[in-house]
């Protein structure tokens, strides 16, 4: 059984599909839900559900929120390791604008405090690989708290997660903080890749609805309706290393037919 070690954030996920285009000052109908939710707690959940041990390191609040977004990862089997301290869980709205595209407001509450004295290097190293959520990278100090986990990890991969945030931190300093990582596979889209043109390792690109491109090669994406695009590239990266490409692929198929980025209870 693979094992996958995840670092990064345990949010609450509010998903948001409105049946019509939202109205100024009106009132729209929504299918609305509440989910556990950040970039490395989807991953974690995913590669659970697809037959992987897994684990995340998060820092996290003690409020509702965050009680609501542990009972509900604990669900998929994933291990959570990392400190719960006094204060707000991270909150991600997440509004889609159609089947391919959302726009999200994130408070990401205590969980960017993580700090490197914060982690037990065994929690890393006892694993196959360590996937770290690129807004890892964007603030310390949770940016140094990730460089120590990878330097204790085997295996290292990174998800650029946000072309904007990179460049609103600025591309020299997200990419020297990727040159510490020293990642070995990075995820990105072709926006994000296009942010770092200095900064190389092995690439997975993601092309939404086109596909993926591997190191194995391109894998072009199934023709099917999508519901949500919430998560899908976790649900990928899980699928990816868990068992490759042709996982990959099934997966984030998968996640585009569900509301919010965790993978169905029922696939644990």
């Amino acid at each position: 059984m693979k094992s996958i070690c995840t670092i990064g954030d345990l949010l609450l996920d509010v998903i948001v599909l409105p049946d019509r285009t939202l109205a100024p000052d009106s009132d729209t109908p929504a299918t609305i839900r509440l989910a556990a939710g950040g970039q490395a707690a989807n991953v974690a959940a995913w590669a659970s559900a697809l037959g992987a041990s897994s684990r995340l390191i998060c820092k996290r609040g003690t409020d509702t929120s965050s009680e609501m977004a542990v009972v509900e990862l604990q669900r998929y089997g994933v291990e959570i390791r990392g400190p719960a301290v006094a204060g707000r869980a991270g909150v991600v709205v997440s509004i889609r604008e159609q089947p391919s595209g959302r726009t999200m407001a994130s408070d990401r509450g205590v969980s960017s405090l993580l700090d490197a004295s914060e982690i037990d290097a065994s929690w890393v190293g006892s694993c196959e690989v360590l996937h770290v959520s690129g807004y890892c990278l964007m603030a310390e100090p949770m940016a140094q708290a990730a460089i120590y986990a990878a330097s204790h990890a085997r295996r290292v991969s990174v998800d650029l997660a946000s072309a904007h945030d990179i460049e609103l931190l600025g591309a020299q300093t997200f990419t020297s903080r990727l040159e510490a990582l020293r990642p070995d596979l990075a995820f990105a889209t072709e926006a994000e890749r296009a942010a770092v043109p200095g900064f190389d390792t092995s690439w997975v690109i993601k092309h939404g609805a086109r596909g993926a491109t591997f190191p194995e090669g391109f894998y072009p994406a199934s023709v099917v309706e999508a519901i949500d695009s919430t998560g899908a590239g976790d649900a990928l990266a899980a699928g990816y290393l868990v068992g490759g490409p042709e996982l990959a692929m099934a997966a984030a198929t998968q996640s585009v037919g569900l509301v919010g980025a965790m993978p169905p209870r029922s696939e644990r």
